[in-house]
């Protein structure tokens, strides 16, 4: 038995990943930004539950979280960083406030919450952080470049963090999820107010106005949170762990197109050292 602490627990993925962790006989700090809304995981698991409010954005909320879960539970074993949100705009006409709150949200949030956990994982010698991503981060379609960038940051500090801390027992999975069955496209999309007419042909088409894929999303929740508690649980767990078949393809896709393009290039990058 561990102990998860999950952030954003009240909807989607990290609900679903706390009923699994709980199914797996593990005790959770179940978090979200309105306690209230993650008290009925807290009521279904009593011995076994720690409901908080956390809002990721808030360092005092992130200490406050990490210490009650030490004080109930003696440490921190898993750290799930799941809480975020979409936003959906064309480079050009995203908003600066918004844009610096997505980026405080998902990689600041997730760098305050590694750092608040990591020094109990050092000296226990042992411990996973789970990082959410997105199949965006590889494929970065029209609109979501903001939401692809806050994504591929969480990867690449996630892939650092793995090598630097993988001799202290620390393990660090990135988690690549396609498509889910949850509110993500729908009430936890955020987009920009005002759309530029040029970019109706490419990022106008996928504001939430135009967008039919909510409510149809592939990804059934549970199955992903099954996978995840699996790689987790895993004496070789995965440092990428994609969910969900179009986010299997959607890699091997943009993968293959990265690839073509360095084939392609490679006499002219190879041209740039200093002659022998």
């Amino acid at each position: 038995m561990a102990t998860w602490l999950i952030t954003g627990c009240s909807t989607g993925l990290g609900r679903a990943f706390a009923e699994a962790a709980f199914a797996h006989g593990h005790d959770v700090v179940v978090t979200a930004r309105d306690v209230a809304k993650v008290q009925d995981l807290a009521d279904a698991h009593p011995d076994h539950a720690l409901a908080l409010a956390l809002d990721v954005t808030d360092d005092a909320q992130v200490a406050a979280a990490v210490q009650a879960a030490e004080e109930r539970f003696g440490g921190v074993d898993v750290l799930v960083n799941n809480a975020g949100y979409g936003y959906r705009a064309a480079v050009e006409e995203g908003d600066d406030a918004d844009v610096q709150r997505l980026f405080d949200t998902h990689v600041f949030g997730t760098v305050r919450t590694i750092k608040a956990v990591l020094p109990g994982m050092r000296a226990r010698r042992s411990g996973t952080i789970v990082n959410l991503s997105s199949i965006g981060a590889r494929i970065s379609p029209p609109g979501s470049g903001y939401y692809a960038a806050v994504k591929a940051a969480v990867e690449a500090l996630t892939l650092s963090l793995r090598r630097e801390a993988a001799h202290l027992g620390i393990r660090a999975i990135a988690v690549e999820p396609g498509g889910f069955r949850t509110d993500f496209a729908g009430r936890s999309l955020t987009q920009s107010a005002e759309p530029i007419a040029d970019y109706a042909e490419t990022a106008g088409k996928r504001r939430k106005e135009h967008d039919t894929v909510h409510g149809t999303q592939p990804g059934d929740p549970a199955k992903g949170a099954e996978v995840l508690v699996a790689a987790v649980e895993s004496e070789d767990p995965p440092f990428m762990l994609l969910l969900g078949n179009d986010a299997s393809d959607g890699f091997r896709a943009a993968l293959h197109e990265l690839l073509d393009e360095v084939d392609r290039w490679e006499p002219q990058s190879r041209s740039t050292d200093f002659d022998a």
